[in-house]
């Protein structure tokens, strides 16, 4: 038995001042202001910093160094010791189906050998996205017609671990890829990624479970309706939709998503449909003009954006510091809600019987301690 003791304790909506935390074996099992510390516990003191609970990154494609289907390990303790406890290795587009299941079949051999214990399932960013939208678009090998004798072995390679996969609605025959995932995996989030679709196109897809918006205002369509006159996309359908989460980059100089549109987007969405995602890539490509001084994001060889180089500890820091945000909301933006989004009843938030997946941090976010599941992890 371990207790944490001297801790403001982060919940989902305020916070435990001199809070002490009791964890047995991989759970919580009481927390509180008043609790005495059972006899025999091992004693660690928070000496005043936030406990809350390990983040939760649902669209990193690796640590900024490496991806996850290249180095499982390294990718998996760089992000423990930044904090993630549960993460969803994102899969992108511009591989081809032999390179998708040589990939799944790399990370899968990983967890199964214990190499990643934060492992929490797939997130499919394509394959089937609008080829007009994204980095390294040139790469897309599936631009091709959605056909299930190209698609099925791939579903069928992550039955059991996709949690998210990504669609472009406006490409003919995405309805049918849909129905086809959703028959192997009941319980699959659908996001809308890369596309320049119709909010009526994306709304067709909203009965089979489209509740996510990927990386919300980055890589999405033309707003064109009339001469002089905005229209309608994904990302004001996006806004539209309440039970629709939003995806946010939240890098140092504001560049995926500008800092008033954060603070607009978390003002239409509320605290309970933003998500704060890494969507760490691997591109060493010359920075965009206007962008030399973004340290933290990546940029193709064909000067587009390409994701972060960013843990989410950092988005964290990051959006706190563009909106305002209090260290409880962004426990909440990378805790709480992907937890609520992908049904992970068990995490995202301090509560007993949960599993002991907690950090701890100082009044900016930056993590000093993680511990996964009741044990301090030190990489």
């Amino acid at each position: 038995m371990k207790a944490i003791i001297n801790a403001a304790l982060v919940m989902a909506d305020h916070f435990i001042e001199n809070g002490t935390l009791i964890m047995e074996n991989d759970r919580i099992v009481d927390f509180g202001r008043k609790l005495s510390v059972p006899e025999g516990a091992e004693v660690i003191d928070a000496e005043g910093a936030y406990v809350g609970p390990g983040l939760i990154d649902i669209h990193t494609h690796g640590n900024g160094e490496c991806y996850f289907f290249d180095d499982p390990m390294a990718c998996s303790q760089k992000l423990l010791l930044h904090g993630v406890t549960s993460v969803l290795p994102a899969l992108y587009f511009n591989m081809n189906k032999e390179q998708y299941i040589e990939a799944i079949h790399t990370i899968d051999a990983a967890v199964a050998n214990g190499a990643c214990p934060n492992f929490a399932g797939y997130y499919m960013e394509g394959p089937y996205l609008n080829p007009d939208f994204g980095c390294d678009r040139n790469s897309n090998p599936w631009r091709g017609p959605i056909d299930p004798a190209n698609y099925m072995k791939l579903i069928e390679s992550v039955k059991d671990t996709a949690k998210v996969f990504c669609l472009s609605p406006e490409r003919e025959g995405t309805l049918d890829f849909v129905k086809d995932v959703k028959k192997l995996i009941p319980d699959i989030v659908f996001a809308v990624a890369h596309s320049e679709a119709t909010p009526e196109q994306i709304e067709e897809i909203i009965p089979y479970g489209l509740r996510l918006g990927t990386h919300h205002t980055n890589a999405t369509g033309t707003l064109e309706s009339f001469p002089e006159c905005r229209g309608a996309c994904v990302d004001e359908t996006v806004n539209m939709h309440d039970d629709i989460y939003a995806e946010l980059i939240c890098d140092s100089m504001g560049i995926h998503v500008h800092p008033y549109n954060l603070r607009l987007i978390s003002k239409i969405k509320g605290k309970d449909r933003i998500i704060l995602i890494s969507d760490a890539f691997v591109f060493d490509g010359p920075p965009i003009p206007g962008c030399e001084e973004a340290f933290d994001i990546c940029f193709d060889y064909d000067g587009e954006i390409a994701g972060s180089k960013m843990t989410l500890d950092i988005a964290c820091h990051n959006m706190m510091v563009h909106t305002g945000c209090s260290v409880c909301d962004v426990f909440r933006y990378a805790s709480l809600n992907p937890a609520r989004l992908l049904g992970f009843t068990e995490l995202g938030q301090i509560k007993k019987g949960n599993i002991a997946n907690l950090i701890f941090v100082d009044h900016w976010f930056h993590i000093k301690k993680t511990i996964l599941k009741g044990e301090v992890y030190h990489g």
